[in-house]
């Protein structure tokens, strides 16, 4: 406990350690682990193809419907056997097939992330903010 005069007050158990951060390493939260850290970005692009999706399908049947009554103004029906009203009804069958598929697609994608995002909700993820606990205000940023 003797002062030689130098100013080093360190002891020496913690000599050559940095003991600032400590604290907020303890605090310091891990990353996800394996699939759960897709859960979020999975949620995001399942609901963005469901969404993108959905709209496609309201187009489609929208244009069937516009086609399907242009069709029958003349007195013709598109449930008709003939290979006209045939090629009406087909008109959109590709692209309503795929929409539905990826429509599927997408429910499937954002049900899985947000099992995956519930299941881990407790776990302890990193705390990616960068803060450093430092003040700036408008002199600071201004250079005054």
């Amino acid at each position: 406990m003797e002062d030689s005069g130098t100013g080093d007050s360190i002891s020496a158990d913690t000599a050559g350690q940095d003991t600032v951060g400590d604290d907020d390493a303890r605090q310091e939260r891990r990353r996800p682990q394996g699939l759960a850290r897709y859960a979020k970005p999975a949620l995001i692009a399942g609901a963005v193809i469901a969404v993108v999706s959905v709209a496609l399908l309201v187009i489609i049947f929208f244009l069937d419907s516009f086609n399907a009554t242009v069709y029958s103004v003349g007195g013709k029906n598109v449930q008709d056997a003939t290979d006209e009203a045939r090629a009406i009804r087909e008109t959109y069958a590709a692209a309503r097939l795929g929409g539905i598929i990826f429509l599927v697609a997408g429910i499937l994608l954002a049900a899985a992330g947000a099992v995956l995002s519930f299941r881990h909700r407790n776990d302890e993820g990193r705390n990616t903010d960068e803060d450093d606990g430092e003040d700036v205000d408008f002199d600071d940023l201004a250079d005054q």
